[in-house]
């Protein structure tokens, strides 16, 4: 065994003559472990957020969706594009025209969007868990139907079990550029609304509704707004875009989930990271009162450094002694810190230890996802920080080095 080692240990786990020193390491190896156990646990607690609310997305954001790179809508037959539908990868392709659009219930009004859709839109699994009144139906053999998003209900007052109140759909006809617009220069249809649904706030203004119709009411025959793919396998997603984008013009752009919701992405990553960073400055500050404990170990080991320094020792194996001390205690608090962590994040997930309040419609305790890089995440700034203060420990406990020799 490493002579410095084997005595580090020997300081570490034996009594010292000064009582002070055992509390102030105890104390330290302290903050160390409830540093590392509340990094672990609050990190977990930021990706359960973060998959609670992309799952809420999830239903209508597609594995990958090609949009054209300028305007609102390309033509999708082209060699390249229709061979999509027979790639081995993907489950569901659909197109989808999408627009800006009056909607009126009564005597309320409001703009919302319209989204046309394919028949296989339906074959999505998720819309019955987002569906919160109705059904999730776009027609049947008499006619058509529409659903609505839970910001569109609540601002027209819109009754689902109502079969005779129908919701109006207008949109300017193209090529009018009078200054009053009338009634003749808008198409229209009407639709039953039949369901609504909640999938976040960016789908509330949502009105979903067959690609026929929506066609006619834009008078958009052919073209489309983007095409939605769902693939069998979702994590080969990033291997699929980049194999289709060898035969893509520059003209789409090929997003996946995450691009398409950047800036949710970027919020939700922005605050895991600004509360990671503030607890290891915490956590930090708990690691550097190892200096002190240590500096402190150096005086009441006085003696013993300069018997060591009478049988040939010399100043790289005392700062060695003190260095794999400093060490020791800050590896000994994170790894017992990142076991409570863990063990915490696996009975949160059971049991629910820690509720959300009785107000909360969607979870009743806060959601934890465990990540193993999380963990190495911790690890590796516990062992960085316990590096660099257990370094300046070192050099402190040699600076007298020489002074030491004359006392035995």
């Amino acid at each position: 065994m490493n002579t410095s080692f084997y005595i580090a240990k020997r300081y570490l786990f034996s009594k010292k003559s000064t009582n002070a020193i055992n509390i102030i390491s105890g104390i330290s190896m302290l903050g160390v472990f409830v540093g590392s156990a509340a990094l672990i646990i609050i990190l977990s607690v930021f990706n359960g957020f973060e998959g609670l609310v992309l799952s809420m997305y999830s239903t209508f954001t597609p594995d990958v969706r090609i949009e054209p790179a300028t305007g609102k809508t390309f033509d999708p037959r082209t060699p390249q594009l229709q061979a999509l539908k027979n790639n081995p990868n993907v489950l569901i392709f659909g197109e989808v025209l999408q627009e800006k659009s009056l909607l009126r219930y009564d005597d309320r009004q409001f703009i919302g969007r319209i989204k046309g859709v394919e028949s296989n839109f339906l074959a999505n699994a998720d819309l019955d868990t987002i569906t919160v009144q109705g059904q999730f139906l776009l027609n049947d053999e008499q006619q058509n139907y529409a659903v609505v998003g839970a910001g569109v209900q609540y601002n027209l007052g819109i009754n689902v079990d109502d079969q005779i109140r129908s919701l109006q759909i207008f949109s300017p006809k193209k090529g009018l550029a009078t200054g009053f617009a009338g009634v003749n220069e808008f198409n229209s249809t009407a639709l039953l609304p039949v369901g609504v649904f909640q999938s976040g706030q960016d789908f509330d203004d949502l009105v979903i509704l067959p690609l026929t119709v929506a066609r006619e009411l834009l008078n958009e025959p052919n073209k489309v707004s983007a095409i939605e793919i769902t693939l069998k396998n979702k994590a080969v997603a990033d291997d699929f875009i980049a194999q289709i984008k060898l035969h893509q013009n520059k003209n789409l752009v090929i997003k996946n989930r995450v691009q398409q919701n950047a800036l949710l992405y970027k919020i939700l990553n922005s605050e895991k990271w600004a509360v990671y960073f503030m607890l290891t400055f915490i956590l930090v500050i708990a690691i550097f009162n190892i200096i002190g404990s240590l500096t402190m170990l150096v005086m009441d080991k006085k003696k013993d450094i300069a018997i060591l320094a009478g049988l040939g020792a010399n100043k790289s194996l005392v700062g060695q002694i003190f260095f794999f001390e400093g060490m020791m205690i800050c590896l000994i608090g994170c790894l017992a810190g990142v076991l409570a962590g863990l063990a915490f994040c696996i009975l949160q997930q059971k049991y629910g230890l820690i509720s959300m309040g009785n107000g909360n419609l969607i979870i009743t305790a806060y959601p934890i996802i465990l990540k193993l890089k999380d963990f190495f995440m911790v690890f590796l700034t516990v062992a960085t920080v316990s590096l660099i203060a257990s370094g300046i420990s070192a050099r402190l406990s040699v600076k007298h080095f020489d002074n030491l020799k004359g006392e035995l």
